[in-house]
């Protein structure tokens, strides 16, 4: 029997703002919903991108891998470390197992390693509660450790080929553009209209490939600066096709040292770790040298700082008596 449409766990945390400049229409216009449709699948049948993750049958475990990896990773990263993690931890019982020095060693190349110790802990969870197996429900896969709402949307539609809506930014772009009516590069939906667009779009029974097609051509054509109208497979029924000016973003600031932000140094640490034999440590003062061989006098409380957080959030261990660290076993 069909499941009926799953649309309760739409992603809506951290979505963009809608922004609206003179001449811009917001209405949605759903009138050439089977035309677009027709275009995308048209499209995707012969242009679809191959990765390693996408498959008919995909399994569960490699879908959530993928997905964690790709919510701060370039693709190109991830078809590359992808295989090699997945002959280190072939399914959620050996993920399950790993230590968090481990684990954070098999996730070099990708930053963000707190991913890392999130995904292993929800392996544990899934080893613990259901067998190994990873649930098929999204009231199951919300009560997972570490998976937000559009994860479990994107594992429901790519691995369970569930009929659910699945919002990342590169779909709220397309869908924006595609039936709103936008004048520069910064403007979505509000995000009311997004999600109405967005459960009224997708063909039921085709929810994997149909988002997998829009993220496509989110990808290639329409960019979030410099949208390739010209050569976009839906431009003929996009109502802000070759309307758009290049808009930049206002800066967001974030926490910095010497002109960097404190989570490239963050990963600079790890990495230096994580190139140390599993049985030595790392003294601070030689950390800190490691990490600016000319001193300046802020160096010192701001690296205390951040060995802190990275204490904290699980990633080191530290001996306060010999003032050193190292990656947390």
């Amino acid at each position: 029997m069909k499941r009926p449409d799953d649309t309760s766990h739409i992603e809506t945390s951290g979505a963009p703002k809608a922004r609206r400049s003179a001449g811009t229409n917001l209405s949605v216009d759903l009138t050439a919903v089977e035309r677009v449709q027709a275009m995308v699948l048209g499209w995707y049948a012969v242009h679809a991108r191959r990765f390693v993750w996408r498959v008919p049958n995909p399994d569960p475990y490699v879908v959530l891998v993928s997905e964690t990896m790709l919510q701060q990773t370039q693709t190109a990263r991830i078809q590359e470390k992808l295989p090699l993690f997945l002959r280190q931890y072939p399914d959620f019982n050996a993920l399950a197992a790993t230590d968090n020095a481990t684990i954070i060693r098999a996730w070099q190349g990708m930053g963000y390693n707190n991913r890392a110790l999130r995904l292993r802990d929800c392996a544990r969870a899934v080893v613990e509660r259901f067998g190994g197996l990873l649930p098929d429900t999204a009231d199951d896969l919300r009560s997972l450790p570490g998976l937000g709402p559009y994860t479990v949307s994107a594992v429901l539609s790519f691995a369970f080929h569930r009929d659910v809506v699945v919002l990342d930014v590169n779909i709220r772009r397309l869908y924006s553009r595609l039936f709103g009516q936008l004048t520069t590069t910064l403007e979505v939906l509000p995000e009311p209209q997004l999600l109405h667009v967005a459960s009224e779009v997708y063909p039921r029974g085709r929810s994997s490939e149909w988002h997998q097609a829009c993220m496509d051509i989110a990808a290639q054509y329409c960019t979030a600066r410099s949208p390739r109208c010209l050569f976009c497979p839906v431009t003929k029924a996009c109502r802000s096709a070759f309307r758009l000016a290049e808009a930049v973003p206002p800066r967001v600031s974030e926490p910095s040292h010497r002109g960097k932000p404190n989570r490239i140094w963050r990963g600079r640490i790890i990495e230096l770790l994580r190139g140390l034999p599993s049985d030595q440590t790392m003294g601070i003062t030689e950390l800190r040298t490691l990490l600016f061989p000319t001193e300046e006098e802020t160096d010192g409380p701001w690296l205390e700082r951040i060995v802190a957080a990275l204490e904290r959030d699980g990633l080191i261990d530290r001996d306060q008596a010999a003032n050193d660290i190292r990656l947390r076993s």
